[in-house]
């Protein structure tokens, strides 16, 4: 992949809250902050991978409230693909520490490639409802390691001066958008603590021919990345944080929206159904 090429892909970073205080050195502001009603947000994956498919099932806190986030643990939630056949998601039925408000679906459960998923989550009188495709992903053919330039200047005490680079073959006859993951040994890493990943074919090209990775590694590490198929609406619900992010915050910006989502109801949040590929290398001084 070319330096252009690679300056195309898209990041976008997703956050849990923002909050913009303006101050006029000239004048205090008092700004009226009313009370709104908590909001449901639902978070969900339906994927093609076993024991890769969660809903989660929270509360907005009130603007002056302040603790942990609302769980919610009494809801109903199923999953129904687009021939009737219905999948009934447990809450934390392990009992996990860490796990409230979090439902799974029966451990051998896993989405098929082509198939319309359903969302449905009731909570007392309320339903919420969302719907996404399962599209194909397009699998991984490997990937390199390269020694990042910049990283090689000014390393850091753990010496991640290595970055992957991901290859792979973009398909030509369909309009294609894509998630993106990396692990270090096996734990979910980010150059940045609340960083998403994200891109489009138009911004990889055809070959997506040694896409770098945005997180670094050190001798000996395993490196995985993962590569999740997205709607075009699951891309336009990542874009609407990115636009959120990309607010000045001035006095003449208009306040930040909510992303995009697919759920009904006003819940926020979104359902996301996506085919997942995955490659792992071990670092070595040979890269």
């Amino acid at each position: 992949m070319t330096t252009t090429t690679m300056k195309k892909a898209t990041y976008i970073i997703s956050f849990v809250g923002l909050l913009i205080l303006t101050v006029s050195c000239e004048e205090t502001i008092i700004l009226d902050l009313k009370q709104t009603s908590p909001s449901v947000v639902i978070e969900g994956l339906v994927s093609n991978k076993i024991g890769r498919n969660y809903v989660k099932v929270s509360k907005t806190a009130g603007f002056y409230d302040s603790g942990p986030t609302v769980k919610i643990t009494n809801a109903v939630v199923k999953v129904i693909d687009d021939r009737g056949i219905e999948i009934l998601f447990k809450h934390n039925p392990t009992e996990a520490k860490g796990a409230e408000g979090y439902y799974y679906a029966d451990p051998t459960f896993k989405g098929e490639i082509g198939r319309i998923y359903k969302l449905i989550v009731t909570i007392g009188s309320q339903v919420y409802e969302a719907q996404d495709e399962l599209l194909e992903v397009t699998k991984i053919d490997s990937l390199g390691v390269h020694i990042n330039d910049d990283q090689l200047e000014k390393p850091d005490k753990s010496n991640q001066i290595y970055e992957t680079l991901l290859y792979a073959k973009e398909p030509k006859l369909t309009k294609d958008y894509y998630l993106f993951k990396f692990y270090r040994n096996d734990s979910l890493t980010y150059k940045n603590n609340t960083d998403v990943y994200v891109a489009n074919d138009e911004g990889i090209g055809e070959n997506i021919d040694g896409f770098p990775s945005p997180v670094y590694y050190s001798v000996k590490d395993t490196a995985g990345v993962e590569m999740y198929s997205l709607s075009r609406n699951g891309f336009l619900y990542y874009n609407g944080l990115l636009n959120v992010l990309n607010g000045d915050g001035g006095m003449l910006t208009p306040p930040p929206v909510n992303p995009l989502s697919n759920l009904s109801n006003g819940a926020l949040g979104f359902f996301q159904v996506s085919a997942i590929s995955k490659a792992d290398i071990v670092i070595t001084k040979d890269e």
